[in-house]
């Protein structure tokens, strides 16, 4: 049996508007995705450099990345992604 992706961490610039809460919100509505954490790293003063963390089921991370193009964000960078039956620490 083959798992998608469960787990994926991107490291993001984005525009100051929308406001975190709300890009939090847009990225839970996308299907098969439980959770998002969006952690602030640094700001100036007309962008935010963030983590973002999203869980779930087989995400789609087309779908994730067009919704950050949408919103006039950049993904600078994949910086995990875990697959399989269950998470892995390193």
């Amino acid at each position: 049996m083959q798992h998608g992706v469960r787990r994926v961490v991107l490291d993001v610039l984005k525009l100051r508007d929308p406001p975190l809460p709300e890009l939090a919100m847009r990225l839970s509505s996308i299907p098969n995705i439980d959770g998002v954490n969006i952690s602030l790293v640094e700001i100036d003063q007309n962008t935010e450099s963030v983590k973002i963390a999203i869980e779930g089921s087989n995400i789609n991370i087309e779908k994730i990345q067009k919704l950050m193009k949408d919103y006039g964000a950049v993904i600078h960078s994949i910086d995990e992604v875990v697959v399989g039956k269950k998470m892995v620490t390193i």
